[in-house]
């Protein structure tokens, strides 16, 4: 047993050390960071836990807080509904792998790229959907519009990830299972809810605490689209932390919001797996 735990420790050792380097180093030294008032170009000034007692009076952070919030609801549900929706209706059909490839190409994209095309596609000035359609999404001018615009970016590049990973699991659930249901007379529309969507809980938590935590730390759709705006309206964590840091170049406050990231993220994946799992547990009793 020694020379077992010794081998494992001696193949983990790798991927441990590279964790370390990687993640729990940088870690160390961005709280080390938050304890400083510091430019970047300046000598670093020690301030305690000053910056730590600023978030709680910064009301712009608190303002990016709820955005984030809004966006998380708007995009998470809808993210997981589309991912579901479309696997089932796709499951088994002729064209299937088709489909799969040409919705998860967006994510093959770069996302300056797809950003790009996204201002000339939906431009309400001289967009290419203005000039076809005569529908133009005010997303330069209104708060809502802008906040939809970027939640529809982020579905557009993600939902195909999403159903690749709930077909990935349909693949998993027992065909016994579902003829059984058939032959006791459960409709189609039933089998899937009744049968098939309870055992896809297990992906469903891991798409949604995945959904979450990109939507907490979204930052790349907001800068590349809106840069904040209209009037606010779409500056996340992510982009108040950048505007923070690298506008404004408080890198030690920066830091400061890092860590309030890290760890609304950290509890609210925490709070989503246990409160899903436990009530799938519920669920299976019954």
């Amino acid at each position: 047993m020694r020379a077992r735990r010794r081998q494992a420790a001696a193949l983990a050792l790798p991927a441990a050390a590279v964790f370390v380097l990687f993640s729990v180093v940088p870690l160390l030294s961005v709280a080390r960071y938050a304890t400083w008032r510091w430019s970047g170009t300046a000598d670093p000034v020690p301030i305690g836990a000053e910056n730590l007692l600023r978030l709680l009076r910064d009301d712009a952070l608190w303002a990016s807080a709820g955005t984030t919030v809004l966006f998380a609801l708007l995009a998470v549900p809808t993210f997981l509904t589309l991912s579901v929706v479309i696997a089932l209706a796709i499951e088994g059909v002729r064209a299937e792998r088709f489909i799969k490839a040409l919705l998860f190409s967006p994510g093959l994209i770069t996302v300056g790229g797809s950003a790009i095309a996204w201002y000339l596609l939906y431009n309400p000035d001289f967009g290419v959907v203005l000039e076809l359609t005569g529908f133009a999404l005010p997303w330069t001018t209104q708060p809502v519009a802008a906040l939809v615009y970027v939640v529809m970016f982020t579905l557009w590049a993600q939902t195909g990830y999403g159903v690749l990973v709930v077909s990935a699991s349909l693949r998993g659930v027992p065909r016994e299972i579902k003829e059984a249901a058939r032959v006791d007379g459960a409709r189609e529309a039933e089998v899937r809810r009744h049968v098939v969507l309870p055992m896809l809980r297990p992906t469903l938590l891991f798409l949604t605490v995945i959904g979450t935590v990109f939507a907490l730390q979204s930052y790349t759709a907001v800068y590349l689209l809106t840069r904040g705006g209209p009037f606010g309206s779409t500056r996340v964590l992510g982009y108040y932390l950048f505007e923070t840091a690298f506008e404004r170049f408080e890198l030690g406050y920066g830091a400061a919001i890092t860590l309030f990231v890290m760890a609304v993220t950290v509890i609210v994946a925490v709070v989503q797996a246990r409160l899903l799992s436990g009530r799938g547990a519920r669920e299976t009793m019954r």
